[in-house]
């Protein structure tokens, strides 16, 4: 008998490092590109990073148009106005320079060019036919690793809850990660992003679809933020700091990608697109009243992630071992300065029954180790308030 399940594993290509930004106008003309739509959003136009790389497209004599209509937790008619802009100035190539929120949105323009129709019509895992044109990605935060994932997330405005696209097609064709772009995040930015990165990591590691190639990317990452995050975020000109956590985020962004991830991100996304509040955020209030949920179904996976992040103690008790392992993520996120639980930020009781089915339908749920039902969702919400 074999000792592992058969696993696919994708990842496009990619290239870490300080300056890695500098090689997008290489790469599109690789990819024959004439006219590139840049998707960015305010926020990166204000840092300087668009100024930044300008002149290395402009300079190989490739045209630009810019589309930066995006907010936080990317809407489905932000999506469809960009695949308006991408038409109209009959554009080739897309070129993404963000956040998660930027990249998820390039992605979901290339998926309704590619396919027609509305970016809501592919929610679901593997409904997209055909792929999108070719995409730079430039990821500016230590966090989604929406440049190397299988993943698209879209908040459905009218239902007021973030929707999962999940498709090997949507994979970028290359991802520039530079953490130098980094420097110019504000430390809860950094915190956001930074716990993002370690519940995709630990996520991906108890996931029903975890395998042996998982495993390494996911530890990984767990150490790294670790030794990491609270040193980015106290002192953000750190830059040996900042490349470690993007490298977390590569990392950790390998291991969801192909086992995906769990209740923590399902009741994220119905949480973010409930309130609008900061992806990494929703995960930091939750991370912990998910664990304490799944223990029982995933101890000695729980356990290791506990000695990645160095608690874990031979011999003690199983309920020891897994309030050691909480009381890290609690202290973790106080320490990076996410205080307080869901009711501080306008979560009441009466929400629940809003907030919980939208997580049953969420492809995120589907390999959490421990099946959760619309009440234990309803649970989980109420002991986070």
């Amino acid at each position: 008998m074999p000792l592992y399940e058969m696993r696919k594993f994708v990842a496009p290509e990619f290239i870490f490092g300080v300056g890695s930004r500098r090689r997008a106008g290489y790469y599109a003309l690789n990819l024959q590109a004439r006219r590139l739509l840049v998707v960015t959003d305010p926020g990166i136009i204000a840092a300087g990073w668009i100024d930044d790389l300008m002149p290395v497209i402009e300079d190989i004599g490739l045209e630009i148009c810019i589309f930066s209509a995006i907010t936080p937790n990317p809407r489905d008619h932000e999506i469809m106005a960009g695949v308006d802009v991408y038409r109209r100035e009959e554009c080739d190539v897309i070129l993404a320079i963000g956040g998660g929120s930027v990249i998820d949105s390039a992605k979901a323009i290339g998926i309704v060019v590619g396919n027609g129709g509305h970016i809501l019509d592919y929610v679901g895992v593997d409904r997209i036919s055909l792929p999108g044109p070719p995409l730079i990605c430039i990821p500016t935060t230590a966090g989604t690793a929406a440049d190397i994932s299988q993943f698209v997330i879209v908040n459905d405005f009218k239902r007021r809850c973030k929707t999962a696209i999940v498709s090997k097609t949507v994979v970028p064709d290359i991802a520039l990660v530079d953490p130098e772009v980094t420097l110019t995040m504000d430390p809860y930015l950094t915190a956001c992003t930074g716990l993002d990165v370690l519940t995709h990591a630990i996520e991906a590691f108890v996931s029903t679809a975890s395998s042996p190639v998982v495993d390494i990317h996911a530890l990984a990452a767990i150490a790294l933020v670790k030794d990491n995050l609270c040193r980015a975020v106290s002192d953000p000109d750190d830059l040996a700091a900042r490349e470690n956590m993007m490298l977390a985020s590569l990392q950790a962004g390998l291991a969801f990608s192909n086992a995906s991830l769990g209740a923590v991100h399902a009741m994220a996304h119905s949480l973010g697109g409930f309130l609008d509040l900061p992806h990494g955020e929703s995960n930091a209030l939750l991370i912990d009243h998910v664990i304490r949920f799944n223990y029982a179904a995933a101890e000695e996976r729980y356990v290791r992630v506990a000695q990645a992040l160095g608690v874990a103690q031979e011999r003690e008790s199983s309920v020891s071992q897994r309030e050691a392992l909480l009381e890290a993520l609690r202290s973790l996120r106080t320490a990076c300065g996410i205080e307080g639980g869901l009711a501080e930020r306008g979560v009441s009781r009466s929400d629940l029954a809003e907030l919980a089915p939208p997580v049953i339908r969420d492809a995120c749920i589907f390999t959490n180790p421990r099946r959760a039902v619309l009440a234990d969702i309803k649970v989980i919400y109420a002991e986070a308030l």
